[in-house]
């Protein structure tokens, strides 16, 4: 596991939101109120991933105000992301623009830039409680994003969409990374770092043009991931080959390997969509759900319908037959 966990339910009540508020305040400097101060609750992990931090949390309704003169006492330089999964905030800036996301929403302002956040949930819970905000944030220095700061400025207080493209990359792996916490380890941190970077530079250079600017290693790292999501969407379909996957993105074949390769140690584009394949289809084994669909019917749907191809492949890979397998994961019931 890596990162700082806070949980509210840990804490005395009195105490609740003063640590919580505390913790958050280590690099957002905000002045935190809230009106659910008596009942408050809050989940917070902090991920420290080299220079680059990222924050999954939850928590009751709450306002933040960013000062002058808070931030001539403490600016760290730092670039905020803000993306929600629960409940909606507004951004007021200094000037009096405003900027309002809900679930699935980012945006994007900094460590010197006087503004006011209010963040409000969505629903109540079923006892009647305030329902709370969740999402996840990410704090990254100024000085390691490889875009000019001018250029950046017009992003800050602005709603982005990560619906599709490298908005969707950069939000999957942020929601991703929070699911996967407890099973990180520290040596992963540098790592993760650098992918965080790097998809938060494309993103930001996707919204502003730029992409042409960006360093060939970080151009690389989210191409390989475009492809990696393209081809976990197109499993399903038989005709998914090294071919097709180098056309939709608009590269040869030889630069989908060149890419691919460098990314993923040494891994070929066919051999890793063999093996989701397989590991989809073992999943599916797997589950009590599925105990009566033919496994022929299984592996079709995961873009393998040649039935004697699945075995072979399979007995490959995991030392049984899919028949087998299946058995094994699911004795009969009495």
């Amino acid at each position: 596991m890596i990162g700082t966990v806070f949980r509210s339910e840990d804490v005395p009540a009195g105490e609740r939101f003063d640590r919580w508020r505390e913790l958050i305040g280590h690099n957002r400097a905000n002045d935190t109120t809230s009106l659910h101060v008596a009942d408050f609750r809050a989940e917070l992990r902090v991920m420290e991933l080299g220079p680059v931090s990222v924050w999954q949390t939850s928590f009751s309704p709450a306002r933040f105000r960013r000062t002058a003169r808070r931030i001539r006492r403490n600016d760290p330089e730092l670039y905020h992301l803000s993306l929600l999964t629960d409940g909606g905030m507004t951004l007021v800036q200094e000037r009096g623009e405003t900027a309002t996301i809900g679930p699935r929403g980012l945006l994007v302002d900094s460590s010197w830039q006087v503004c006011e956040s209010h963040a409000h949930a969505s629903d109540p819970t079923a006892e009647g409680r305030p329902g709370v905000v969740a999402g996840v944030g990410v704090d990254l220095p100024k000085a390691l994003l490889p875009l000019p700061p001018h250029q950046v400025e017009q992003l800050l207080g602005r709603e982005l969409s990560v619906r599709n493209g490298t908005g969707a990359l950069l939000a999957d792996f942020l929601v991703g990374l929070g699911r996967q916490a407890d099973t990180l380890q520290p040596a992963d941190a540098p790592r993760l770092g650098t992918v965080t970077l790097d998809l938060v530079s494309a993103f930001f250079a996707h919204a502003l043009d730029t992409e042409a600017g960006l360093p060939p290693e970080t151009r690389y790292e989210v191409l390989a991931r475009r492809i990696r999501a393209f081809i976990r969407q197109h499993l399903s379909d038989p005709e998914l080959t090294p071919a097709t996957v180098a056309a939709a993105h608009h590269i040869s074949l030889s630069h989908l390997h060149r890419v691919f390769g460098e990314q993923s140690r040494g891994e070929t584009v066919a051999a890793w969509i063999r093996s989701q394949r397989l590991e989809g289809i073992r999943a599916d084994l797997a589950d009590p759900a599925l105990r009566t669909v033919p496994i022929h019917v299984l592996a079709a749907r995961w873009g393998m319908p040649r039935a004697s191809h699945v075995t072979r492949v399979f007995r490959a890979a995991y030392g049984l037959s899919p028949r087998d397998y299946r058995q094994q994961a699911l004795p009969e019931r009495a």
